[in-house]
């Protein structure tokens, strides 16, 4: 779980951003003075440094760790077994609902808690 300080950070980043100023270590650093919140004089530019030169609507909207295994996969030829996977999870998804709806219980209030 990331500390108090560590999420100052990453919000001090998120306006700069938003305002389109440059992620910099001073300025995150003068982001967090006006919220009142005590940084480590090491924090804001670990964050900084680790900003530089990504694009940050990639971070928020792939989800980094989310969009690296599809990329992973897709460069390894495996598109094509994503789709499988998702068949294999329909099918045992429908496998359940029918041993679930084999109860004798027609259609009663009762199926609402089966």
């Amino acid at each position: 779980m990331a500390s108090k300080e560590e999420l100052a950070c990453v919000y001090a980043a998120l306006i700069l951003y938003d305002e389109k100023l440059p992620i910099t270590a001073e300025n995150i650093e003068s982001i967090t003075k006006a919220a009142n919140v005590k940084v480590p004089n090491y924090l804001p530019m670990l964050f900084a440094k680790m900003l530089e030169g990504k694009n940050i609507e990639d971070l928020l909207f792939q989800g980094g760790a989310v969009a690296a295994p599809v990329a992973v996969a897709a460069a390894a030829g495996g598109a094509a077994a994503a789709p499988a996977a998702d068949d294999k999870k329909g099918k045992k998804e429908e496998k359940k609902k029918e041993e679930s709806s084999d109860d004798g219980m027609d259609g009663g209030m009762f199926d609402l808690f089966g």
